[in-house]
């Protein structure tokens, strides 16, 4: 029997744990013990104008968190920052929807078609349809698209949700009109083996999945193509006429923060993140292994040029499956959990993804009610 330990009075209540978004609160431990390093005095005179950095394209990014962001890219080694433009945005939400404007106007025939390889990122299919623009088109799975004329496809690394290491799909070699755009919100030391320093086109990353600091809504994209950089800059002027800069001058000290650390032996933030996954995700598994009807995917270990050695890799979310025919996320509900349905996901009924990022008391009531479910078979009438 797998031994479930530091269960709290949650377990035994009614309570309805939501597991569906990826709120990242498994990390406020850690930043609760070292918070006084991270705070930041901000005065009623200052960051009043709308200018960062006149002299820069991106003139709303702060330039001390353009400085950390290098710095911490460097320390990491999960990203080449050298010859690039950074554009910061409300979260990685709007910097993808800046991409996909940015090289769809660039295009020479619209509506570009947008794909991304299932199962994917859910919220890629709301952000390329809710405001309806003919300058492109979500066209769905990249493992079927094979439509002529200019596409951009979507690539996230880790994957969300299954937690793969993925690389392009369409792949056309001799077609200048198709772009990509990576994503690496989970590329980061405690999720995957740091394996190589990513060096694409476009590359973009969120603060709110390395740290857990979401509520901040920082990101950032790395982008070679000076044309492409300042289209983004353009749409998220546009859109929010900058980004909040007591938003970007918290991010920066607390990137700071982790470089600073990232070598520490008692207050490595990324060693922390590591071994609380580990734990998780060792867990979870084991029920899983106990129930025989539920199932995970299986992730290679590999060598981590960040930690030094080989290991595996500890996703922010669960790609869950059964091997029952059934509607998993409404058993899941049955059970008061909710989580995010596989269709959603371009996946199938059979799917869901839970998030691994909850408090830790919440992600013990996950395990304790799947450890007891007893599925219901779907019939088809």
């Amino acid at each position: 029997m797998v031994k479930l330990e530091n269960m709290k009075n949650i377990s035994l209540s009614d309570s309805v744990i939501n597991l569906d978004h990826g709120d990242p609160t498994a990390y406020e431990e850690y930043w609760r013990k070292i918070c006084d390093r991270c705070t930041v005095t901000i005065r009623g005179c200052d960051l009043m104008s709308y200018f960062s950095d006149v002299n820069s394209m991106c003139w709303f990014l702060e330039p001390e968190l353009a400085e950390a962001i290098k710095e911490l890219h460097d320390a990491i080694g999960n990203a080449a920052t050298e010859d690039r433009y950074i554009v910061v945005g409300t979260g990685s939400t709007q910097l993808c929807q800046a991409a996909v404007h940015a090289l769809s106007s660039l295009a020479g025939t619209q509506p570009v078609s947008v794909v991304a390889a299932a199962p994917y990122y859910s919220t890629y299919v709301e952000e390329t349809t809710y405001v309806r623009s003919g300058m492109y088109k979500w066209e769905g799975d990249a493992w079927g698209f094979d439509k002529k004329g200019p596409y951009i496809e979507l690539v996230t690394s880790p994957n969300n949700p299954d937690g793969t290491i993925r690389e392009t799909v369409v792949n056309r070699p001799d077609d200048d009109e198709g772009k990509v755009i990576h994503d690496f919100a989970y590329y980061w030391p405690h999720y995957t083996p740091i394996t190589r320093r990513q060096d694409h086109d476009i590359m973009l990353f969120t603060f709110s999945k390395i740290t857990g600091h979401a509520g901040s809504r920082i990101g950032w994209a790395l982008v070679k193509d000076k044309e492409v950089a300042k289209k983004m800059v353009e749409y998220i002027i546009v859109n929010s006429i900058g980004v909040s800069k007591e938003s970007q001058i918290r991010t920066a000290k607390i990137l700071k923060v982790l470089k600073e650390t990232c070598k520490s032996e008692t207050e490595n933030f990324f060693q922390y993140g590591h071994e609380m996954m580990k734990n998780r995700w060792e867990k979870l598994r084991g029920v899983v292994k106990e129930s025989n009807v539920f199932s995970l995917p299986k992730y290679p270990e590999a060598y981590c040029n960040f930690f030094g050695k080989t290991l595996g890799s500890y996703p922010a979310f669960a790609w869950l499956g059964t091997k029952e025919e059934t509607d998993l996320v409404n058993e899941l509900r049955r059970h008061k959990v909710m989580s995010r349905a596989g269709e959603r996901c371009g996946s199938d009924k059979k799917h869901v993804r839970v998030s691994m990022l909850s408090r830790e008391d919440v992600f013990n009531v996950f395990v304790e009610r799947l450890a007891n479910m007893k599925l219901i078979k779907s019939i088809d009438l």
